[in-house]
Parts: structure tokens; sequence; C-alpha cells
């Protein structure tokens, strides 16, 4: 279960970044498999954390860590809700 909540969160997060990044409907659905690959290289959340501050930082839009660590609180607990 804590793989699909995982996966959903991911989901809610690559949505969220995607549409900050300026990406339509296409690009975010491709944009939100590669969070969801960045998630299986290691362990935690960091790698997720990792890919979505490096495309920011590559588009050169500033969001602060604590934002994008935010959105990825607020993922999280709309994923957990959705298998409830």
């Amino acid at each position: 279960m804590q793989f699909k909540v995982s996966a959903k969160r991911n989901k809610y997060l690559a949505e969220w970044a995607g549409s900050k990044l300026g990406k339509n409907d296409e690009q975010r659905q491709n944009y939100v498999q590669e969070v969801i690959k960045a998630d299986l290289e290691e362990a935690g959340d960091e790698d997720v954390f990792r890919k979505v501050k490096k495309d920011f930082e590559n588009s050169a839009i500033n969001i602060d860590d604590s934002e994008i660590r935010n959105q990825m609180s607020l993922a999280l607990e709309r994923a957990k809700k959705d298998f409830e």
C-alpha cells in the first residue's frame, strides 16, 4: 500500500511542479512518469525532492526548498486520503 501512496503523492507533486514549469497536459503526464521513476532511485523522498528542485533550477524558476517540501507533504496527505 505504501508504494501506491508514494506513487500517487508523486503524481500530485509532479502535476503541481509541471504546472509551475509551464508544461502542457501531455508534457505534464510525461513529467509525472519522470518523477515516479526518480522515486525508485533510492529509499526515501530525497530523490524526488532533488529531481523537482533541479528541474526548477534548470528552468530558472525560483521556488524555495520549503515550498517544495510543503507541496510534497500536501500531496502525501491527499494521496493517503485517496486510499482510505
